[in-house]
């Protein structure tokens, strides 16, 4: 399904996702927890708004010189030993991989945890073609067995608590142990030992990859991702196009802003450099290293007035502080992009067709904005999504009439004096206890988490001539 992660309208599953207990409190759980820790965080590096410019300028110099050191980067890997694959879309990079695996003989791969690889669509085009897939990340795993997407892009499992997760465990594998995170930890850890030393391939994502020297840098809190790099002969790492840092020196700075900001740590638990496949003289490593390079739509990104977008490092910090996600979660936003980032990014390579919902997800209150790491505009962006939907006439017709309709009355003064009294009336008997006697389409969902004021008749310019003259009179 590449970028789109459910088949249901975007209102039918917000109120699912609204209506599920367990997830709600797992989402506010978490965002509790990861926020807390990195505030922590933030206040012990210091001079944290300083570290966001320049962490927002190393990005920005990238995007501006992006052809550059993408030269640069192929170059390097390719003297290192590697080989490069440039896809423009989702088809070329899940195709590249397939001809991979196929003049390997692959029967099974295994992964760790990649976004884009859930972008373009991966484990299905090799799963279609014969080849098992083994996510190992551990909450990726979880979501295999389950045959759920993932609604977090650094916890991927966050809707899920322990008691679910046994279930899985126990319908799917037999698993009957207790269900602490430890003794389930264990378990999967034996289940899949087997598939690292079995799988012809490895495929890992990445999350910053240095020009000058050609590496891939993975930034984890589990250890399979190596595992993933070691012990298969062959090695393929997938990145979007912008992930991309001139020296180390700017690698130290942005994965001091992502494992704050993601996890609240001051470094995540493994912090791994791949230079091209094994030398000569090395036991260890695989015999073949694949760069494969995203676009899938991000080259008109950058071009675009949306461009700020491509500076996003996927820390999750704007969906650990966001309202909206709090309360439908992940699979609310039927993207494996969800949240803010989802809200501005999946419209932009996935398409309006299937997320123009996506920018009304947001009620504008702007705390993603403050806790980006490299100030990515997210409410602004997603304003300007809106613009273009109205523009284009994306919105629904029933919308675009009322919308007429009110501008219409705005610009004719006495029309809109007549409507504000004649308003005011009716609001008199039309609204009792709160709630409009009329509830349908539009209003109903307006005023179903919403208490209107018990009018009195009287519109505010009456009011307020009516005051200005007492005043006048007592004065």
């Amino acid at each position: 399904m590449y970028l789109k992660t459910s088949e249901v309208d975007f209102k039918t599953r917000v109120r699912q996702q609204v209506e599920n207990p367990i997830m709600r409190k797992a989402v506010a759980n978490a965002q509790e927890r990861i926020g807390a820790n990195r505030q922590k965080m933030v206040d012990e590096l210091g001079h944290w708004e300083f570290w966001r410019e320049h962490a927002s300028e190393i990005r920005d110099h990238v995007l501006q010189n992006l052809d550059a050191y993408l030269y640069q980067l192929s170059e390097k890997v390719t003297r290192n030993g590697g080989t490069v694959y440039f896809a423009k879309t989702k088809e070329d990079a899940t195709n590249y991989i397939l001809q991979v695996a196929k003049a390997k003989n692959a029967r099974k791969v295994v992964k760790a945890k990649s976004m884009v690889t859930e972008e373009i669509g991966m484990n299905h085009a090799l799963q279609q073609a014969g080849v098992q897939v083994i996510e190992t990340d551990l909450g990726e795993y979880i979501l295999q067995l389950d045959q759920d997407p993932p609604s977090h892009v650094v916890v991927p499992a966050i809707h899920k608590d322990r008691h679910q997760i046994r279930r899985v465990l126990n319908e799917q594998l037999g698993y009957d142990g207790p269900e602490t995170p430890e003794a389930m930890t264990l378990f999967i850890r034996q289940k899949i030992r087997q598939d690292f030393l079995s799988a012809e391939i490895g495929v890992t994502g990445c999350n910053f990859a240095v020009a000058e020297t050609g590496s891939v840098c993975l930034v984890t809190n589990e250890g399979n991702a190596r595992m993933c790099t070691t012990l298969p002969k062959t090695h393929i790492a997938v990145m979007g196009m912008e992930r991309i840092v001139p020296t180390f020196e700017e690698v130290d700075v942005l994965i001091t802003m992502l494992a704050r900001s993601a996890v609240g740590a001051r470094l995540t638990g493994y912090n791994t450099w791949l230079t091209g496949p094994r030398e000569a003289d090395n036991v260890d490593g695989p015999e073949e290293f694949h760069l494969v390079i995203v676009d899938n739509g991000r080259s008109a990104v950058l071009g675009s007035e949306f461009k700020d977008v491509l500076r996003c490092i996927r820390c999750g910090a704007c969906m650990n502080t966001c309202p909206a996600y709090r309360h439908i979660g992940g699979h609310g936003y039927g993207s494996i992009y969800p949240g803010p980032i989802g809200a501005v990014i999946s419209p932009l390579i996935g398409g309006y067709k299937d997320f123009k919902d996506l920018p009304y997800a947001c009620s504008i209150c702007t705390a993603c904005d403050t806790v980006c790491p490299v100030e990515i505009p997210l409410s602004k962006l997603i304003l300007r999504h809106r613009r273009v939907i109205a523009e284009q006439n994306m919105t629904q017709k029933s919308e675009q009439r009322m919308i007429k309709m009110f501008t219409w009355a705005n610009s004719h003064p006495g029309m809109w004096k007549v409507g504000m009294v004649a308003g005011a009336r009716a609001a008199k008997w039309f609204i009792k206890g709160g709630k409009p006697m009329i509830n349908v389409g539009a209003i109903a969902e307006w005023t179903q988490a919403r208490d209107l004021p018990d009018a009195d008749g009287e519109s505010f310019r009456s009011w307020f001539k009516k005051h200005k003259a007492q005043e006048k009179n007592n004065g």
